[in-house]
This record gives structure tokens, C-alpha cells and sequence, in this order.
């Protein structure tokens, strides 16, 4: 295990340093001048140069990359450009958000998207299969903008049980902050548990068919047994790094939710600085999702191991 841990953290650090390259690369490809943009309606051609003095956009581009990077790896992610903070401050304020919502809502669809799965496979051309392969065209086919209205109507305006929008800290108030965030989260858990569902299914089906179940069942074992010590720990390989990989799409992905909600997340930020040409913010942004994504893989390869062992090597 130890072994494999080095050889995987070896791996990640040229891996971030061409990921790093690329995302300063790109952001070059931005039209717009961020220091036009914050110089006003005015632009006195002083203030607009006294502007790039002062955040090196004067300087050539491999300069601008060695300040910038310099500075992310002492904790530093530059100031914005629009507010004036900090980026670290900004990524502080608007990451613990969306983690939070992302959790929940991976959380549902592995209650739901898994269950469902091990049922169809078992229950394969059952009614229960029938349902589940229903709920989970349901599931991918429903846009998520359209589910959340419909969420809101029913439970905020209708019965008044949850919170139409907003956001609250879990540290403030845990029972206010999961109501507020349950709706989205189920938005955002009801299509990754539908997808979950149909790859569960398919690797159930795969791993009932094999020759070490055969035998387990000729050997008298309960079929409860087979199914969840025997089957069910093969097929959950691809399921966890499925599971990963759908984690680091919430945070970067959940913009029209945390929209239709008003949740000030992770999202949200990326996608105003975009607008604003805020330079700073849409790299610490993208390379923090980015750093979020490769830890995520790194977990989820560490996940293969614990559920099946014979993958060491």
C-alpha cells in the first residue's frame, strides 16, 4: 500500500505542474483586457498603466507564470481583480459551500443509484428491474433546472417545509443549513444515482455470471451472502471511481443549481469571474477544482484496494 501511495503522489506532482501550465495557458485566451476592465468608464491611459505595473500584466507571459506560480505554492493565489480580496479568502468562503452540497448529494445518489442497481441486476427482468431502468431514464432525462422549480413549488411554496432559497453555515445553525441544502442536493444527487444505477447494474450482472459465484452458490451459501460479500465488493470497483469522478464534477458543475437556489458556492464564483475577466480568481479556481479532481482519483484507487485486495501490486 505504502508502495502504491508513492508511486501515485510521484505521478501527481508533473501531472499538477502541466495542468498549472495549461490553465495560465488558456487564461491568456480570454478576450477582454482585465486591467480595462478595471480601470472604468474612464480609462485614463495612467491609471490603465499603472494598473499593469502593479499586477505584472506588463510583463511577458512565462514571467507572469513564474510570479503566479511562486506565489500558489506559498499559499498565495494572487488578489482579485474585481473585489480587491484575496483569492485564497474568496476560494475559503465559497468551497465549503458547494463541498457541502456535492456531499449530500453524493450521499443520496449512492443510497439510491446503488440499492437500485444490486436490485435490477438480482430482480433482472423482474418488475423491479422494469422500475429501476424507469426511474433511471427518469433520472438522466429530467433537467435539473426544471426538477428544483418543481422542488420548490411542492415543498417551499405548497407545504412550507423547506426553505425556498439561501444558504446558512453548518457552523451557525446545522438543522437550518441541511434544509436549506437538501433540495439542491437531492437536484443534483437525482441524476448521478440514476447513472449510478445503470453502471451498478451492468457490473452485478457481469459479476453473477462469473465462476467464483457459480461456486459460492453450489457450495450452499445463502444467496444474501453471495450476493453482498461475493458479488457486490467486484462490481463496486468501477461504482467507486464513478463515484469520484461525479464528486468532482459537483463542484464545478453545480452552477445552475446553486442559481436556481441562490447558493453563493463554488460555481457560482468561477463563472462571475469568467464574466468579470478576473484572471486571478478563474485560476486559483480551476486549479484548486483541478488539485480537488486528481485527490479524488488518488482516493478512489485507494477505495479499489480496500474493496477488492487482489488489485495490489
Amino acid at each position: 500500500m505504502l508502495n502504491f501511495l508513492a508511486r501515485r503522489l510521484v505521478q501527481i506532482v508533473p501531472t499538477l505542474f502541466f495542468v498549472s501550465v495549461l490553465i495560465f495557458s488558456l487564461q491568456q485566451l480570454l478576450p477582454g483586457d482585465p486591467a480595462l476592465v478595471m480601470a472604468g468608464e474612464e480609462r485614463d491611459p495612467a491609471v490603465i498603466e499603472q494598473i499593469r505595473r502593479q499586477y505584472r500584466l506588463d510583463q511577458p507571459i512565462p514571467v507572469q507564470y513564474a510570479y503566479w506560480i511562486k506565489g500558489v505554492l506559498s499559499g498565495d493565489f494572487g488578489e482579485s481583480l474585481r473585489n480587491k480580496m484575496p483569492v485564497r479568502e474568496l476560494i475559503a468562503q465559497k468551497l465549503p459551500v458547494t463541498l457541502q452540497l456535492g456531499s449530500i448529494a453524493i450521499v443520496i445518489a449512492f443510497l439510491i443509484g446503488i440499492p437500485a442497481g444490486i436490485v435490477a441486476a438480482v430482480k433482472k427482468g423482474s418488475a423491479w428491474d422494469y422500475g429501476a431502468n424507469l426511474f433511471a431514464l427518469w433520472g438522466i432525462s429530467t433537467p435539473n433546472f426544471w426538477l428544483g422549480i418543481m422542488l420548490i413549488f411542492l415543498f417551499s411554496i405548497e407545504l412550507g417545509w423547506l426553505p425556498a432559497s439561501g444558504y446558512v453555515p453548518l457552523t451557525e445553525n446545522w438543522r437550518a443549513s441541511l434544509a436549506a441544502t437538501i433540495m439542491p442536493a437531492f437536484v443534483l444527487g437525482n441524476a448521478i444515482a440514476a447513472v449510478l444505477m445503470r453502471h451498478t447494474r451492468s457490473a452485478m450482472l457481469q459479476v453473477l455470471e462469473s465462476d467464483y459465484v457459480r461456486t459460492a452458490r453450489a457450495k450452499g451459501l445463502l444467496e444474501r451472502s453471495v450476493i453482498l460479500k461475493h458479488a457486490m465488493r467486484n462490481a463496486l470497483t468501477p461504482v467507486i471511481t464513478l463515484g469520484a469522478l461525479e464528486l468532482g464534477t459537483l463542484l464545478s458543475g453545480a452552477v445552475l443549481t446553486e442559481q436556481i437556489f441562490s447558493i453563493p458556492g463554488f460555481g457560482k464564483l468561477i463563472v462571475d469571474a469568467v464574466f468579470n475577466r478576473d484572471y486571478a480568481v478563474v485560476q486559483g479556481v480551476v486549479l484548486v477544482t483541478a488539485t480537488i479532481y486528481i485527490t479524488l482519483n488518488l482516493v478512489a484507487d485507494i477505495a479499489y484496494i480496500l474493496v477488492n485486495p487482489r488489485l495490489r501490486g
